[in-house]
């Protein structure tokens, strides 16, 4: 046995240790301080005091990123000093002046990209003013002001870098920028025109996410250009974006466009990506759909309580999933995360009603079941023989198809009642799970199955008539009725689930019926001393 020339290392060596890795947020909130001509500029104080002072509004609310709130108080100072300056130069002296009240909102109910009314509704907000990068989606119940902030941008090295993906001057592009940088599209234009390309085209702000180009109008910049690219015509454009764009905006404009290039910014808040990493994306969401084709229990995620229409939507894909023979529940969680969803064990996998930027869980990985969005869930909806995937893809719920309608629906009842029958075996066919070749039993938890069939010994009202091959009577035979969880009426996949697999199923479900047991008296008195029963000692 060998002698220890030291004594043994006991303690994690330093290099070892964990470390807490600052997120971006808290990164930026470390930047130098901003001047009061810098906050100005930035977060567009005398243009949103304007907008303020015309619509009358008293209550105000402002919406910031976790990035932006570092600036918050001095921002609000800012805007009640031009508030005050406003109405000063308007000299209004008819009736009582009222003092404006501004409300700083942080942690946003759900995506900070999307307007929290719900907020801003506790703090009786008559308007909300919303602050850095926006998905646009129209709200439902109060006035929005815009402040997209605008970042500085290096003119002559974003022109360079145009000029090095796109020598020709005939190539015809696009020029699109994050909503931060979109003050500087039509200056990098103007300055490519200048320079001898002669098919360049520019885009506006527009707020309508349904547009080929996501809340963008797009803009001709010579005259030569011609008009201006819609539709599949796009597909023959380059797609030049200032700023890295999120994830879902890269998807959906990598399927419109022929290709991309993504200029990166020091100030972009998402990591750098490319038109390739795009392409890989969307191969991987195709593969997580297909295990959706399989799924018999879905879980509708609402992620939005302020986008309009996200009730219709949530009705329409009830509706959708159930006629596809699928069972769906609605759930109501805020922020999502592994944890919550993992509570929901039954969910064979989840659909997420956002805006067309948050439906899209990016880092999915950690979750237990697979999440999705309502497009990706039309198609997985789809049969297999009908499953095409072109290459298209989209976020939102303004891509959801309406339900079928009410006679259509019946019709497609109809012809599948008289398959049914027309068939000579029992049951549909059997499905499989594409990606791992398994077969599937419940894949359709709420199809109806009604055989009926009459022989000449009468019909069977519980069961199925089977005719006794070994015999000449044709006697009947009952085959044992399965036993399957219902609520008011209906089968439900959820209850079963819980009746059979969960272990725990709440308090009081591991109670055992014992024998009755006389009552006997237990211990009494402080914690320095017990007594037991009618005895004095402790």
């Amino acid at each position: 046995m060998t002698e220890l020339s030291s004594a043994p290392v006991l303690s994690t060596p330093a290099e070892h240790l964990f470390e807490h890795a600052s997120p971006d947020s808290q990164t930026e909130a470390k930047a130098p301080r901003k001047t009061d001509d810098e906050l100005r500029q930035i977060y567009e104080v005398a243009r949103t005091a304007r907008e303020l002072r015309l619509g009358k509004w008293k209550t105000i609310a402002l919406q910031f990123p976790d990035a932006m709130l570092v600036d918050a108080p001095r921002l609000v100072q800012a805007l009640k000093d031009e508030l005050t300056a406003l109405r000063k130069e308007e000299e209004e002296s008819s009736g009582p002046k009222q003092d404006v009240k501004i409300f700083i909102l942080a942690d946003t109910s759900y995506s900070a990209c999307c307007v929290d009314e719900v907020a801003a509704e506790h703090a009786d907000a008559q308007v909300v003013v919303h602050y850095g990068r926006s998905c646009l989606s129209p709200t439902s119940r109060l006035p929005v002001i815009y402040v997209f902030t605008e970042h500085r941008l290096n003119l002559d090295e974003t022109v360079g870098a145009f000029e090095r993906e796109y020598p020709g001057k005939d190539a015809k592009v696009v020029i699109m920028a994050d909503v931060m940088y979109q003050s500087h599209v039509p200056a990098v234009a103007s300055r490519l025109v200048s320079e001898g390309y002669t098919n360049i085209y520019s885009t506006a702000i527009t707020h309508d996410p349904t547009n080929i180009l996501p809340n963008r109008k797009i803009v001709s910049h010579s005259a030569s250009s011609g008009s201006t690219p819609e539709g599949d015509s796009l597909k023959e454009y380059s797609l030049f974006h200032i700023s890295t764009p999120p994830t879902a905006l890269l998807l959906a404009l990598s399927s419109r466009v022929g290709s991309l290039y993504i200029h990166d910014t020091p100030h972009s808040p998402f990591p750098s990506s490319s038109s390739l990493s795009a392409r890989r994306l969307l191969g991987r969401r195709y593969a997580k759909l297909l295990s959706l084709s399989t799924a018999g229990i879905i879980g509708i995620l609402v992620n939005t309580l302020s986008v309009s229409n996200y009730l219709c939507s949530v009705d329409a894909l009830r509706k959708r999933i159930a006629a596809a023979n699928k069972k769906s529940y609605t759930i109501v969680v805020g922020k999502l995360n592994p944890a919550k969803l993992a509570n929901f064990a039954e969910i064979d996998g989840w659909v997420v009603v956002g805006c067309w930027e948050s439906s899209l869980v990016e880092d999915d990985a950690g979750f237990f079941r697979p999440v999705v969005t309502p497009f990706e869930l039309e198609v997985a909806l789809m049969g297999d023989g009908k499953r095409v995937w072109g290459g298209s893809w989209w976020g939102g719920i303004e891509g959801l198809k309406a339900p079928v309608g009410k006679d259509e629906e019946e019709e497609v009842v109809e012809g599948k009642e008289e398959e049914d029958e027309d068939s000579e075996e029992e049951s549909a066919p059997p499905e499989f799970d594409l990606r791992t070749g398994r077969l599937i039993s419940t894949s359709r938890p709420m199809r109806v199955r009604k055989v009926k069939e009459e022989r000449e010994g009468g019909e069977a009202e519980e069961g199925v008539v089977e005719e006794n091959r070994n015999g000449t009577n044709g006697a009947l035979a009952l085959r044992p009725k399965a036993e399957l969880a219902m609520v008011n009426g209906v089968v439900s996949p959820g209850a079963e689930f819980l009746r059979s697999q969960r272990t725990w199923q709440g308090l009081g479900s591991d109670y055992t019926e014992e024998e009755s047991t006389a009552i006997e008296e237990g211990r009494r008195g402080v914690a320095r001393g017990y007594t037991v029963g009618d005895s004095e000692k402790r």
